[in-house]
């Protein structure tokens, strides 16, 4: 890596860890540690959305499943517009109007103490499982530019972004956040102009071998569960967005820290449509990686580079000097944002859902050490999780089936409190067991050596919310009529 590269990388990267560092005061109180005091414009919100959206899994992982296959993935993003409609609509006026900062407090209201920790509990194993995938593609760039070592990356990083999330709160991850969004996309545009137009015919020859080799495919439109079909990929996105939007602690913390409602709903409009673009910016990338080593095979090594290290490959080898070290900058920041984001929402979680539960009448003082010492836990249980993930074939494939078994349908779950005004208590317990018995079934069949669900693992996550919702519905609606009849 060139010298030029190196300082361009480290001033990025180090500003960004100094300006999250600007952040921190001597008297915060806890309120604005979780919630940035309830004042951050909606534009900035809506970049830190987007910020989390963009993490290394899209960086690094959406190239190289294009590379790899087709555009298949991408009907994923298709369905944010849904998600981002009744966030704006319903889900951002609905959470600001709550007393808490935590997502889950309704469900406590709505059905008691357990559904609550139960919802917490699947919302923590899926930031960790996100945190440990992000990290794992956050070190890939280095170890192929560079040759440092994967494990040694991993934990450097993930101090130095536990640092500014401790020191600063959400005001610093969101400020930040925003930065890191314009890095990245600009990062990403240089980096397809480069590709674009270094083909021997231009820019088109990349659109006419995606076309010829079906790169462009948006994967088949039949209507089995078993594969990844388009209809697969689009009602497991539809569901997973629902969800981030939904009852995802990282957003409900940012409709929060907006300064009024009606900037928290351009805010969650605002960061949904313009990852759509920049998604298909990531997916043409792969793609036009593709058409570059189709008419410049030479310069792929013998022995052939796994699908997630093309991307890095490719800046290592091929990119003019500085814009390498931008581009491993812009992946740093894509991965940086969500990592500190994960952080500072799981920790939130434990303090509102499981510490001030143990402990009645907390000081604000103890509030913020309980805050500070579970970003730095949950810090260290991801970088245990990236280590685990080093022989993963792909993260994207990894994280997709990951985040569909933690979810553990808890979207179905309010959904039943917030749709179902009858549901109660024993409906929701009944509901909540049978879908977690079809996702355990769904995702676990092929591990546990049982006869096979023959529905695709994305497909999880959509069954067990749409068990939950309807077992509980079905049990409310007939207790109801046989109290009135």
């Amino acid at each position: 890596m060139h010298i030029i590269d190196l300082i361009v990388f480290f001033l990025f990267t180090g500003g960004i860890v100094l300006f999250g560092c600007s952040f921190f005061r001597h008297k915060i109180s806890s309120e604005e540690f979780t919630s940035g005091g309830r004042s951050l414009p909606g534009w900035v919100v809506g970049m830190s959305i987007f910020a989390t959206y963009v993490s290394s899994i899209s960086y690094l992982g959406n190239p190289g499943k294009a590379f790899a296959g087709d555009w298949n993935p991408f009907v994923f993003s298709l369905s944010i517009p849904i998600a981002s409609y009744f966030a704006a609509k319903y889900f951002v006026p609905f959470y600001r109007s709550q007393g808490s900062v935590s997502a889950y407090s309704f469900l406590e209201e709505r059905f008691g103490p357990w559904a609550r920790l139960y919802a917490s509990a699947c919302y923590l194993l899926t930031q960790i499982a996100r945190m440990g995938s992000i990290l794992y593609l956050l070190a890939v760039p280095m170890n192929v530019l560079m040759g440092w070592d994967i494990r040694t990356v991993i934990i450097f990083t993930s101090l130095a972004i536990i640092v500014y999330s401790m020191l600063g709160g959400v005001k610093a991850v969101i400020w930040t956040e925003a930065v890191q969004g314009f890095i990245l996309i600009g990062g990403a545009l240089l980096c397809l102009a480069v590709l674009l137009f270094s083909m021997p015919e231009g820019p088109l020859q990349t659109f006419e071998i995606g076309i010829r080799d079906h790169k462009f495919e948006l994967g088949s439109f039949d209507l089995g569960l078993s594969s990844s079909t388009f209809w697969v990929c689009l009602v497991y996105g539809i569901f997973i967005n629902l969800q981030n939007y939904g009852i995802d602690q990282n957003y409900v913390q940012r409709y929060h820290a907006a300064k009024n409602e009606k900037e928290a709903r351009f805010s969650a409009l605002f960061g949904g449509w313009l990852y759509i673009p920049m998604s298909a910016v990531f997916f043409l990338i792969g793609t036009a990686l593709y058409a570059y080593y189709q008419v410049y095979p030479h310069l792929l090594p013998a022995e052939g580079v796994k699908a997630d290290y093309v991307f890095p490959y490719f800046i290592a080898n091929q990119l003019p000097v500085g814009l390498t070290g931008l581009l491993i900058a812009s992946i740093f920041a894509a991965g940086m944002s969500t990592v500190a984001t994960s952080v500072t929402s799981s920790s939130t979680i434990i303090l509102t859902d499981y510490y001030k539960r143990i402990r009645q009448n907390v000081s604000d003082k103890e509030e913020l050490l309980v805050l500070k010492v579970a970003s730095l836990l949950v810090g260290v249980i991801g970088i245990f999780i990236a280590l685990a993930l080093l022989n993963v074939e792909s993260i994207l494939d990894a994280w997709w089936k990951l985040s569909s078994v933690f979810s553990g349908g808890m979207l179905g779950l309010f959904l039943l409190g917030y749709v179902v005004r009858k549901a109660r208590h024993a409906d929701a317990v009944i509901g909540t067991v049978c879908g977690v018995v079809v996702i355990g079934w769904i995702s676990a069949a092929e591990f546990l050596h049982l006869p096979s669900s023959g529905i695709h693992e994305y497909m999880a996550i959509v069954l067990g919310t749409i068990v939950i919702f309807l077992i509980g519905f079905l049990l409310a609606h007939a207790f109801h009529r046989k109290k009135g009849g």
